[in-house]
């Protein structure tokens, strides 16, 4: 017979049955009309977004760069993007350059970041609306626009030593643009707000791992599938 220990195989039955009854349940509707994954990722991206707010450290920065004039010349791949991206900078009050391709940008490096930050901070508070009506076209474009040439002209600036210009843009990159974009639409959230919830899914999650492992542990004891420390051989 397959079974060797009924108590254990039992009970091993019973914790696999269960622990698909509830991934059953994990993958129903059941959660605001969301399923148990589709749920604690929409609020681990609110929670995410609420700790991804930079912009004050950066708009400081970008106050102490006013009247640091920057110039750099970057290769779009196509003439609409350049013309595209004429129309966003020339609101940043940028002086351009469009050649085929490539665009040459001149600009207050002080003013294009203050510039940026507004329109990341509206983006990051969901309202695509006004970046969308100060330039005329859909705000994502916006974003992908300041993205592609601000992201170029960092090895731009690099080559003319001007290190510190570089990093301001990187750092407006990472901390305002990108944030910005990946969260928008996203309803930020606090941690303290949601920390009980929180805590149960974490709890929830590491229990429930066990819980299937246990469960094989038993129905492989039940069938006489078991680890055991072997003797140690004596020496005769």
């Amino acid at each position: 017979m397959l079974i060797k220990n009924q108590k254990p195989f039992n009970l091993g039955a019973i914790l696999a049955l269960t622990f698909f009854g509830v991934l059953i349940l994990i993958f129903s509707p059941v959660f605001g009309g969301k399923n148990g994954l589709e749920f604690s990722d929409d609020l681990f991206n609110k929670l995410s977004k609420g700790s991804s707010y930079f912009l004050k450290g950066i708009e400081a920065n970008a106050k102490k760069a006013e009247g640091k004039s920057i110039s750099f010349t970057v290769n779009l791949g196509k003439r609409e993007t350049v013309d595209r991206a004429v129309k966003v900078f020339g609101v940043a009050g940028a002086q351009m350059e469009p050649k085929d391709t490539d665009l040459t940008v001149n600009a207050d490096l002080g003013k294009l970041v203050a510039n940026v930050l507004r329109d990341s901070d509206a983006m990051y508070n969901n309202d695509g609306k006004s970046v969308s009506a100060r330039y005329g076209m859909d705000e994502r474009e916006v974003m992908e626009l300041w993205w592609s040439v601000l992201n170029k002209s960092v090895k731009e600036l690099q080559k003319q030593k001007k290190i510190e210009e570089a990093n301001l843009i990187s750092e407006t990159l990472k901390k305002g643009i990108e944030p910005a974009y990946n969260y928008y639409g996203v309803e930020a959230q606090k941690v303290s707000d949601k920390f009980l919830v929180m805590t149960f899914l974490l709890l929830f999650y590491v229990a429930y791992t066990m819980w299937w492992g246990y469960a094989i542990y038993y129905l492989f004891e039940g069938i006489g599938l078991t680890m055991k420390k072997s003797k140690v051989k004596k020496e005769v």
